[in-house]
């Protein structure tokens, strides 16, 4: 009976000794308004034609991340060439900047040399927008979404501070723990683009938060595994849906569509912030 027991006690001890640490977690998580815009073929996200005859308004937003005297940026919308542009009813897609990153980054105090991490969930240009304006930040990108940003001019114009040799640029494979305590990591959501990532931040009152990027625009994408056409590979954009409802499910996490203005109103109004 004891060597029953001073086993089992051993084997408890293990077991606690190989037990994951508690993740960290970031001071605080501000949403920003990063440009909105109007979609007249909403079948443009609808490989199987789902939403023929129908329009849908949608937003762009990226995220601030303050940890300690730390700053990053999570997406950085719409260029700011696109202030004040009128909304077209015609076009396929059309978008406006009501404010820039810049100007909202001024009304909480925060100077563009304080952000020292830019994350970009993938390389397109409603994500991509306002990177330049922090050109001192590394920038954190999925390997894919890397590779294919070089080969494409506007994208590695938009993207120049970090296009050089010796640039400060990671590119991403699979997940990463950006801070080295679980506090922030990039989740690989492939198949939208080939190396695109969503963001799980935690908070110590909020909670988990996680970020989709693009792995859907709006909830019924989600809800019923609509494809867009212009994603790169349609298995793993299913394969990262799933991903994204089953870890939002398991962490009980604020699932946060990035696009969809329905989910605008799960963090706290700007210039307020979750903690």
């Amino acid at each position: 009976m004891r060597l029953i027991a001073a086993g089992l006690a051993a084997l408890l001890a293990a077991s606690a000794a190989s037990a994951a640490p508690v993740p960290g977690t970031v001071d605080k998580l501000w949403r920003l308004d990063c440009g909105r815009s109007r979609v007249n073929q909403l079948n443009l996200f609808s490989d199987t034609q789902a939403y023929t005859g129908q329009t849908r308004e949608l937003v762009a937003s990226c995220y601030l991340i303050k940890d300690g005297d730390a700053y990053m940026l999570w997406d950085s919308g719409y260029p700011v060439s696109l202030k004040g542009a009128p909304i077209d009813a015609v076009k396929p897609i059309s978008a406006t900047l009501d404010r820039t990153i810049l100007e909202q980054l001024a009304a909480l105090g925060v100077k563009p040399e304080q952000i020292g991490l830019i994350g970009i969930s993938h390389y397109h240009g409603d994500h991509i927008g306002q990177a330049a304006d922090f050109p001192k930040a590394k920038l954190v990108i999925g390997a894919g979404d890397l590779a294919a940003a070089r080969k494409h001019e506007p994208t590695a114009k938009a993207l120049a501070p970090w296009m050089g040799e010796g640039a400060k640029v990671e590119a991403v494979e699979g997940d990463k723990d950006l801070f080295g305590d679980g506090s922030v990591t990039m989740i690989d959501l492939r198949g939208h683009t080939p190396g695109h990532h969503g963001l799980l931040v935690r908070l110590p009152k909020t909670g988990a938060v996680l970020l989709s990027g693009d792995v859907a625009h709006f909830h019924e994408n989600l809800d019923s595994d609509g494809v867009p056409t212009f994603n790169t590979d349609r298995a793993d954009s299913l394969a990262a849906m799933d991903r994204f409802r089953k870890l939002a499910r398991s962490l009980k996490a604020i699932a946060i569509i990035q696009h969809d203005p329905r989910d605008v109103a799960k963090l706290p109004a700007f210039p307020q912030g979750a903690e």
